[in-house]
């Protein structure tokens, strides 16, 4: 794997970022509105919708990250060839932090929007659980034993089959995406650049991570196997 994949995505990622930053709050417009009398409504969030730019972006990694697993998975169980395993474990240890990221920003945007942290609304919880699936493949691959590859790669699948269901349901709960169309399909003018920019740059700091594990996690692959020839040979004891 080309080794320069990773601080040319790394640079993209921050100047993509510093650039989303910029935008989102220098030059996105606030969110608010006004009753007929003049007063503010109960929906105004102000500088509190800017962690839209940031939540949805990480949401698009997540679904993303958990569609390579998948993917990979299948073909690591149908070829029992590592690599497809690695780009898999890859991507999922990279889905946790971006669905840690997606559901601590939700929880903030609940908060400032509805005055309550959690709700166990179906997207919500549907989010949950596949963290948790999440969570578990990451804890099976390093406890499950001589099995555990093949144990972790039929729950990526199970999470992969949970996206289109999370995505279904928008405009079943009170989400900031619900609608028939989705918020962002119906940006306005002013926040169309800010929210695209934070997306390719969390895209492009998605694949840096996922190629650098991926390459940690075969450079560990080699080791091991060093270590057994050299325990076979009798050179390590």
């Amino acid at each position: 794997m080309n080794k320069l994949v990773v601080p040319v995505f790394g640079v993209l990622a921050a100047v993509g970022i510093a650039v989303a930053v910029w935008l989102v709050f220098m030059q996105a417009p606030l969110q608010y509105g006004f009753h007929p009398d003049g007063a503010l409504n109960g929906s105004s969030l102000f500088y509190n919708q800017k962690i839209f730019y940031f939540h949805v972006a990480h949401a698009f990694m997540l679904f993303a990250a958990v569609f390579v697993s998948g993917v990979c998975s299948i073909a690591f169980l149908k070829t029992r060839k590592p690599k497809w395993d690695d780009v898999a474990m890859a991507a999922t240890e990279v889905a946790v932090a971006f669905g840690a990221v997606v559901l601590v920003t939700g929880s903030v945007w609940a908060k400032a929007a509805w005055d309550v942290w959690w709700n166990w609304e179906p997207r919500l919880t549907m989010s949950l659980l596949l963290w948790l699936v999440l969570l578990g493949y990451v804890l099976v691959r390093r406890f499950a034993g001589p099995s555990a590859d093949r144990i972790a790669a039929g729950m990526a699948i199970f999470g992969m089959v949970g996206v289109p269901f999370i995505y279904k349901m928008v405009g079943q709960d009170s989400h900031p995406a619900a609608g028939r169309e989705g918020v962002v399909a119906t940006l306005g003018p002013g926040m169309r650049a800010a929210f695209w920019i934070s997306v390719a740059a969390f895209l492009c700091w998605f694949v840096a991570l996922v190629v650098a594990r991926v390459q940690s996690a075969r450079a560990e692959r080699e080791l091991r196997e060093l270590r057994e020839r050299g325990l076979d040979l009798g050179v390590l004891s």
